[in-house]
């Protein structure tokens, strides 16, 4: 069974940073782009950053300058680091995979359970 496990939320002061971690596991192929999404309560889930196997990277606009997105693809984790948080960052944080697993024939969405970033002011 495949899974993705996300680690390091929890509670910063405005302007601190968080590193957040996100490790596939299980009988992977290949994986494909992964990233990091984001829902606040009472909003819709959002793009935070994503990035391609080749280190392609992608960021949502309210995040550009302060986050910064990497891989380890030996290692099939994604990391987020978040740098100059704001109160507006708080939320849930998701990780996301697009991945095969091993005896498939074609890539699925997988999601980790959510980590909580709580920025206070």
């Amino acid at each position: 069974q495949v899974q993705l496990v996300e680690s390091g939320g929890g509670l910063v002061q405005a302007g601190g940073s968080l590193r957040l971690s996100c490790a596939a596991s299980g009988s992977i192929s290949s994986i494909n782009a992964m990233g990091w999404y984001r829902q606040a309560p009472g909003k819709q889930r959002e793009l935070v950053a994503t990035i391609t196997s080749g280190g392609t990277t992608n960021y949502a606009d309210s995040v550009k300058g302060r986050f910064t997105i990497s891989r380890d693809n030996a290692r099939n984790t994604v990391y987020l680091q978040m740098n100059s948080l704001k109160p507006e960052d708080t939320a849930v944080y998701y990780c996301n995979a697009d991945l095969k697993p091993v005896g498939w024939l074609r890539f699925y969405d997988y999601w980790g359970q959510g980590t909580q970033v709580t920025v206070s002011s």
